[in-house]
């Protein structure tokens, strides 16, 4: 695979405040040789950590109004996570199937790099099965390196079925903070 990288400022102008810019304002690309694979006759996609842009995300899983309506939320969740410096999140869920109406999305992020105290106090809200995260994002939000299970990180968690115990694919997208 091979990637190809711009960022919006040049290296020498750090962005106003240390803090990067909104995800939407960057002129982010990534160029990869495969796209996101198709779906597993059991409606998941093959087992591994597939990177997307979010134009390919967008376009792969905004398929009908109701998954337009959890991008939405998604993309303000990206929005969030990007202000506070976090440089690569995984999205599972039945959002990533098949599905055609998803209940939500569920989505880890790396904490390296990132500065929580710009992260959206909702974020660290678990109350009632994280139900202020679903009414401001439409998903689930959890850092890839919390302990989801014994013995299992988020980012661990997310690449297994929780009926079958066989391995499944993920989508990660870079955020484009770069160190």
């Amino acid at each position: 695979m091979s990637f190809v990288s711009s960022r919006a400022w040049s290296a020498g102008e750090p962005p106003l405040l240390g803090r990067p810019p909104p995800f939407h304002s960057l002129t982010q690309q990534l160029s990869c040789v495969t796209m996101i694979p198709g779906f597993t006759p059991e409606g998941y996609l093959p087992p591994g950590v597939h990177v997307a842009t979010w134009e390919e995300v967008s376009k792969r899983f905004g398929t009908n109004r109701h998954r337009r309506h959890l991008l939405h939320g998604l993309k303000e969740a990206l929005v969030q996570l990007r202000l506070a410096g976090c440089r690569r999140v995984y999205l599972d869920g039945s959002f990533v199937t098949s599905e055609p109406t998803p209940k939500d999305f569920d989505l880890c992020y790396e904490l390296r790099g990132m500065d929580p105290l710009f992260l959206d106090p909702v974020f660290f809200d678990s109350r009632a099965g994280r139900a202020s995260q679903k009414a401001k994002y439409n998903g689930e939000l959890f850092p890839a390196s919390m302990t989801a299970k014994p013995g299992f990180t988020f980012f661990q968690f997310f690449q297994v079925d929780k009926q079958t115990g066989e391995r499944k694919g993920i989508v990660a997208i870079d955020l484009g903070v770069q160190p």
